[in-house]
């Protein structure tokens, strides 16, 4: 069918946290480490001298926020600075009442990230104990205080919901409004923490604008993979005098590899599950007029029944309203997956859409009814490359491109949690 919008939806952002918009075919097991962890010192920290033991009492260490220091956000994360090198071996961080805050360490041991935000307003007491490079005990305290609460803030969305289970392909769909700019993204960056289990590479990238931010792994999730994420934004200085206002985090599942990859010269959809070809299906593409794009898209949106409205175009011959079944959003722009029974008698031979991959209604609720949000569509042989943006685009560069919208170096291969 072709490109369109329905009635009452907006077409091209995602709604935080609510369900997406509808368009039609148109241009256009385990909660992560990071959410808790321990604050006590570890079982072989350094102890304090003994009666009779010549070596020197606990050194001191400089402490990050400096004591004293006042209106820090509530993003604050607590370092510590060894002379002569070192490492630290515990944090702790208490409230003025004596309520202690947990946290972790971040994995290249810059800094202590508490595992949720702290409050405005508040006086805190951090510990920071380590061992110098001599092996000596060293411990630093520092008392701060926090801001009071912004007057400006501005929300994200995280796309990634608890308990869900999503397709190999989906991306991690993290969104600002407005963008973040330039300057500002690699801080932000830092913030948002991902970890798989099993273990996985993976990287974020920055859409050019700034609004969206996808991290994904170089190939496909494996099958069976659990994601943890927390986007700890509350109390971070996100652009021009802006805070986040508050952090979200996510546990969800990836299920079984399902992918569909479309050829634009047989007009057949070839689907495997785990592998393995499990269906050939006839389809009928965009018309030359308005062609399908080429690359590889994610099903972002499921609509058992929806209606397609572009009753508003500016060309009479393009305006319809029509009731449509089994509709897949692959786009922002309107491309869909659909079944389309007044096309079956060209689908696999013939590209009648204005946009949309047309199937069959038998093909069109097959395919619903296996599909997840986030499994992969490959089209291939178009005339109109998929642009960056329009949609969930993660996939549609290599990885060595998609490192390249990182904000912060990526090592060979990706990168490993931060904490």
């Amino acid at each position: 069918m072709g490109r369109f919008t329905r009635v009452g939806a907006k077409v091209g952002a995602l709604a935080l946290a609510a369900s997406l918009a509808l368009t039609g075919c148109g241009d256009g097991e385990k909660k992560a480490e990071f959410v808790g962890g321990s604050t006590a010192p570890s079982a072989d920290t350094p102890q304090a001298p003994q009666p009779g033991d010549t070596s020197a009492p606990a050194a001191s260490l400089a402490v990050s926020p400096a004591d004293g220091a006042k209106s820090r956000p509530v993003s604050t994360e607590i370092s510590a600075k060894i002379p002569g090198g070192g490492k630290v071996s515990s944090v702790t961080l208490a409230s003025a009442d004596g309520k202690q805050v947990e946290g972790t360490m971040r994995r290249d041991g810059s800094s202590w990230v508490p595992s949720t935000p702290l409050k405005y307003g508040t006086t805190y007491t951090a510990t920071v104990t380590g061992t110098g490079a001599g092996g000596e005990t060293r411990q630093g305290t520092s008392t701060f205080t926090t801001m009071a609460k912004p007057k400006s803030m501005i929300s994200s969305g995280l796309y990634l919901f608890d308990d869900r289970t999503y397709g190999v392909a989906m991306p991690v769909v993290v969104e600002f409004h407005p963008g973040i700019p330039k300057k500002d993204r690699a801080a932000v960056q830092k913030r948002m923490f991902v970890k798989t289990d099993p273990p996985q590479p993976g990287a974020w990238h920055w859409v050019y604008n700034g609004t969206q931010a996808y991290y994904r792994a170089p190939e496909y999730w494996k099958p069976g993979t659990t994601l943890d994420v927390r986007i700890a934004l509350a109390g971070v200085p996100l652009s021009n005098g802006r805070y986040g206002n508050v952090d979200r985090s996510a546990t969800a599942k990836i299920g079984r590899s399902f992918e569909m990859k479309v050829d634009n010269a047989t007009k057949k959809m070839t689907v495997l599950q785990d592998g393995q070809v499990v269906r050939t299906i006839p389809v009928s593409l965009g018309k030359k007029s308005t062609p399908s794009s080429s690359g590889t898209m994610v099903v972002m949106e499921k609509k058992e029944k929806t209606v397609f409205d572009t009753m508003d175009s500016p060309e009479p011959e393009n305006r319809y309203r029509i009731d449509i079944d089994f509709a897949q959003r692959l786009t922002w722009g309107g491309e869909y997956i659909h079944a389309a029974p007044w096309s079956e008698g060209v689908q696999g031979r013939q590209n009648v859409s204005h946009g949309c991959v047309n199937v069959s209604m038998a093909m069109g609720r097959w395919l619903f009814a296996q599909t997840k949000i986030g499994d992969p569509i490959t089209v291939s042989g178009t005339s109109r490359k998929l642009a960056p943006g329009n949609g969930w685009t993660a996939w549609s560069l290599s990885w060595s491109e998609f490192v390249k919208g990182s904000a912060l170096p990526v090592p060979e291969g990706g990168s490993g949690p931060l904490i």
